[in-house]
């Protein structure tokens, strides 16, 4: 598959779509329905059926029962936590072993043409991006999603929440679980502009944005504090009726599914002429300007204030305006 039939190459070899990322036709006004259904099989395929199978295999095999998640002892604690831990393992690493190790597709859709494991920082421990990204991730990452789970499992099966069942409110229930990925990125958007007030980011958000050029064990390579807050949005599911299943695919968009915005790559190439959609440019444009798309698009928050990049010059002119303005203030 030739990239550039999709994008352009600069002189530096850095990939960049041709087309202007938007935002998803959902809170737009006038409503434009046909943009809306061709957009919406992009909502689920495939990065949230993923997810969502994901939630379910572990809720069915690999989630221990009721009863043994009454008491908060320590041998079902740890086995989620091994259990989390492995999972991270395969899926960060199994990207990471066929863009970045193994180099599958060369530089073809990548955004960044530098490889970060060529590019050795002080900022990383070991001067390694990858080793402090992983040590980050199992060392703080990983234990915090898990404490979130742990919690919420422990409450459900004590009856302490608003749990209910796909028997008794299927609608409710399937209507929630569908506009969880929305309410996960209104989150998501609400505690990332939180982090990047001047003293916060100083101590908590630098960690993450040390990768200005991210790759996928960049995902979870956060400050402690930001880990906390951003698996926090898993605790509506102890405020409004829900039921395990949920909380654990809402728990699964936010852990596995932090990859998909720092894989680096606009397209995975799979066989000769297929090709799975990242979805990563916005995010890759956070990281790589800091103050631009800190929401996904999913919900067009960044344009209602003023801080969308779709990846233009226009998007650059408008930033660096707003940038201008800022100063001058």
């Amino acid at each position: 598959m030739d990239d550039l039939q999709f994008g352009t190459r600069n002189k530096r070899g850095d990939w960049t779509p041709k087309d202007p990322v938007n935002p998803a036709p959902v809170f737009i006004f006038p409503p434009q329905p046909l943009q809306f259904l061709k957009w919406l099989p992009h909502y689920f395929v495939p990065w949230n059926v993923v997810f969502m199978a994901s939630a379910l295999a572990f809720w069915l095999w690999l989630t221990p029962d009721i009863e043994t998640m009454k008491t908060l002892a320590p041998g079902w604690i740890v086995y989620i936590l091994a259990r989390n831990m492995i999972a991270v393992f395969l899926f960060f690493g199994a990207i990471e072993l066929r863009l970045y190790i193994r180099r599958r597709q060369g530089n073809q859709f990548k955004y960044n043409a530098k490889w970060p494991s060529e590019s050795p920082s002080t900022v990383f421990v070991f001067s390694s991006q990858n080793i402090d990204n992983m040590l980050r991730t199992f060392a703080s990452g990983v234990p915090i999603w898990t404490a979130y789970e742990v919690m919420i499992l422990w409450a459900f099966s004590n009856g302490w929440g608003p749990w209910t069942t796909f028997g008794d409110n299927p609608a409710w229930l399937i209507c929630f679980g569908l506009v969880i990925p929305i309410i996960h990125e209104f989150h998501f958007y609400c505690i990332h502009r939180l982090i990047h007030v001047p003293v916060l980011y100083r101590w908590v958000h630098t960690v993450h944005h040390n990768s200005v050029n991210p790759s996928p064990w960049s995902s979870l390579s956060m400050h402690p504090v930001e880990h906390l807050l951003y698996f926090s949005g898993s605790l509506i599911h102890l405020i409004v009726p829900s039921h395990p299943l949920l909380a654990l695919y809402h728990l699964h968009i936010t852990g596995f599914g932090a990859v998909v915005g720092h894989v680096g790559f606009d397209k995975v190439v799979v066989g000769d002429d297929g090709a799975i959609d990242t979805h990563a440019y916005a995010h890759y444009l956070h990281h790589k300007y800091f103050e631009v798309n800190y929401a996904d698009g999913a919900i067009p928050l960044d344009k209602w204030f003023g801080t969308w990049h779709d990846g233009t010059k226009a998007g650059d002119a408008l930033m660096n305006a707003r940038m201008a303005k800022k100063v001058n203030i």
